[in-house]
């Protein structure tokens, strides 16, 4: 032990002055275990752990040089527990409890699309019928079908509709994404659709606000440039993304270009390296200023400017908040005279993202971004040292940073998408490689040269080359996603994969010395539980509404058509994604009507849906699941799962074993899960 202590404690000596891009991993250790836990902790062990975080890091001050990081990383991670407990509780609102029907009146806040492809509206100073103030949603989102038209909706309008809400489903299936989790920090109390025409109570004051600005930005732009690259421009400018069609984005995402249509690190990293180059050259070219004037910090200052504008126009959703953090930081590092791109910056924007919104953690952006950013910075920092770009010809130096920039980013963002998405574009780098030049040197500039222009009136001098630019990425776009096994599908990894690769790569990043390398030992675990990663023999939803059992041709679904978005992302989490129907057709003696059986090795399965298949229904077999839509009386000898069981246990799944099922729930006693 004395040894082992020894070599810790010669191991942390060696990376002092290379520690606090250690400080965000702590402090996400943390939050990662408040989310983990299967109880909500007490008010009280929260504050105890926020003491007894402060109280270590304190007393660290006083302990030697390998024992103080020690102490320090076990004090953030208990400040981690803390403050995401804190925002968890500050986010709290009301959530609705039941089944709504009737008038719903609110005030729109954000439009935007659902996976249906329908116009979606959330809404908050919420009136719900019956229903007093301090129970009723603070924010409600509801989904747009039937016959519209009867109202243009913009951000600020009171409108009223009759319509359907329901309380924000649970995990689709036990270790899944839990939506209900997610909406409690969108304090969304609750989800629904109308088919009935949306109509306008109060229109939107005539006041200026932003979002009257970034909305009307998008109207111009998508009147200048018309058709899918007017949509695609609207989105890169103003992050409004509702006038794309579904098929544009779903060949975004199959070709890996989705991250070109969301305003994230690349576009505000785009946005202010254009204008602090353009500033830069500007100061230089006039003897004056280019001797007499601290032109790099002016042309900081005004791309810090520019950055906030940005920020304020397309919305200020979390990954653009989180771009923002980024950029801000390293622009600051400009004004003060450091390294703009280092680890150290790089970790301060990470720890300013993840005080502000600790949930952003479970997020698939955050995971990317900094993902993407730690490793490069850490490549192009290992080439300097080496003095590989001094090699190159200058004509090729910009050519390898593309490449390599393009090939790292992918490498440290493909095990996240996948995880998160199930899917893999194979020919992804190649879209890549032709599309981000584009977008760096036509798109993000003309878009900034638009906005300058649109008071004159010229903006269109400005919209011409950008409309080529962006029809050039659809073209690539729609032309990689449809070649033939342009896209693969990945089987949904177990929990600990992921936090193994990122403990790996973190390793391999940010470790300094040999020892590093020994994060390839976590990644080489996690892609071996990944490989052999074993989906549910049985999964039933948390509605009772739909089955899903796994035969050797893939995942039997208990209905054609409803349901969709849960079947959906079964089949996704399969890895073998595919038309509901089609999988319905998979159930012995085809696509089942109201009861459903099947019979698999020491267990039977039966679906009941409706109410006159529970009338129906005589009795159980042993070993028998009896899976209801509506709630059945207690049946002796039977393992009954209806709607009011679900909604104690959540989402179930069933792995089938020699020595019995093991059954394993989505229950949980969190403040999101109402408990």
């Amino acid at each position: 032990m004395r040894q082992i202590a020894a070599w810790m404690q010669a191991g942390l000596s060696g990376q002092r002055g290379h520690l606090f891009p250690w400080v965000p991993v702590a402090l996400a250790g943390g939050i990662g275990l408040y989310f983990a836990l299967p109880e909500e902790p007490p008010v009280w062990g929260l504050i105890g752990a926020a003491l007894a975080g402060a109280l270590v890091l304190v007393l660290s001050r006083r302990l030697g040089v390998g024992h103080a990081p020690l102490a320090v990383a076990a004090g953030l991670v208990a400040l981690g527990v803390s403050l995401a407990g804190a925002r968890a509780h500050w986010v709290a609102g009301p959530q609705l409890g039941f089944r709504y029907y009737g008038p719903i009146e609110g005030r729109i806040v954000a439009i935007d699309r659902s996976a249906s492809d329908a116009l979606r509206l959330t809404l908050d100073r919420v009136v719900l019928r019956r229903m007093a103030p301090q129970e009723t949603p603070a924010r409600v989102r509801v989904s747009l079908h039937g016959e519209q038209g009867f109202l243009d909706p913009f951000p600020g309008q009171t409108v009223i509709l009759t319509g359907h809400l329901s309380p924000p489903g649970g995990a689709a299936e036990p270790g899944g994404f839990d939506f209900r989790r997610h909406a409690w920090f969108l304090r969304l109390g609750a989800v629904g659709y109308t088919r009935t025409p949306v109509l306008l109570l109060v229109p939107r004051p005539d006041r200026v606000t932003l979002t009257g600005l970034r909305m009307a930005l998008s109207a111009r732009v998508q009147a200048a440039l018309p058709g899918e690259a007017g949509a695609f421009a609207a989105a890169v400018m103003t992050g409004d993304r509702k006038g794309m069609a579904r098929e544009t984005v779903e060949a975004l995402r199959h070709s890996n270009l989705a991250h070109l249509l969301a305003i994230s690190g690349l576009h505000m990293g785009l946005l202010t390296g254009f204008v602090f180059g353009a500033v830069r050259l500007a100061l230089l070219v006039p003897a004056r200023t280019r001797h007499h004037v601290p032109g790099k910090k002016i042309a900081a200052a005004l791309a810090l400017l520019a950055a906030c504008g940005y920020l304020a126009l397309s919305g200020g959703n979390v990954a653009t908040e989180r771009a923002f953090v980024m950029v801000a930081v390293m622009l600051f590092a400009v004004l003060f005279d450091r390294r703009a791109l280092s680890l150290r910056a790089v970790a301060l924007a990470a720890l300013i993202v993840l005080a502000l919104r600790p949930e952003a953690l479970l997020g698939p952006g955050f995971q990317m971004s900094f993902a993407a950013t730690i490793a490069l910075v850490s490549v192009f920092g290992a080439l300097r040292e080496i003095g590989a770009e001094r090699r190159a010809p200058g004509w090729l130096r910009p050519v390898i940073a593309l490449v390599v920039s393009s090939v790292t980013a992918a490498a440290a963002t493909a095990p996240i998408a996948m995880a998160h998405f199930n899917l893999v574009s194979h020919y992804g780098l190649v879209a890549n490689l032709t599309t981000v030049p584009i977008m760096g040197l036509v798109v993000v500039p003309m878009a900034v040269v638009a906005a300058l222009l649109m008071p004159l009136g010229l903006d269109w001098l400005a919209f011409a080359p950008m409309r080529l630019g962006l029809e050039w990425i659809l073209l690539v776009a729609r032309t990689v996603s449809g070649w033939e096994g342009a896209v693969g599908h990945i089987v949904a990894p177990g929990p600990s994969v992921l936090p193994l690769i990122a403990v790996g790569g973190l390793m391999l990043c940010l470790w300094r010395g040999g020892l590093r390398w020994a994060g390839l030992a976590p990644i080489c675990l996690a892609l071996a539980l990944w490989t052999t990663a074993k989906r549910p023999d049985i999964l039933i939803s948390d509605t009772g509404t739909l089955v899903g059992v796994m035969t050797d041709r893939g995942r039997a679904l208990t209905r054609e058509r409803g349901a969709g978005f849960l079947a959906g992302i079964w089949l996704e989490n399969d890895g073998r994604p595919g038309d509901q129907a089609e999988a319905a057709a998979l159930w012995p003696g085809g696509a089942p009507q109201r009861i459903a059986r099947m019979t698999l090795p020491g267990l039977g399965i039966t679906h009941l849906q409706g109410k006159r298949a529970a009338q129906a229904f005589a009795g159980c077999a042993p070993r028998e699941i009896v899976v209801a839509s509506v709630d059945l009386p207690e049946i002796p000898g039977c393992d009954i799962y209806d709607p009011a069981r679900l909604r104690r246990t959540g989402s179930v799944a069933v792995w089938l074993a020699p020595d019995g099922p093991r059954i394993e729930t989505a229950a949980g006693a969190r403040l999101w899960h109402g408990r």
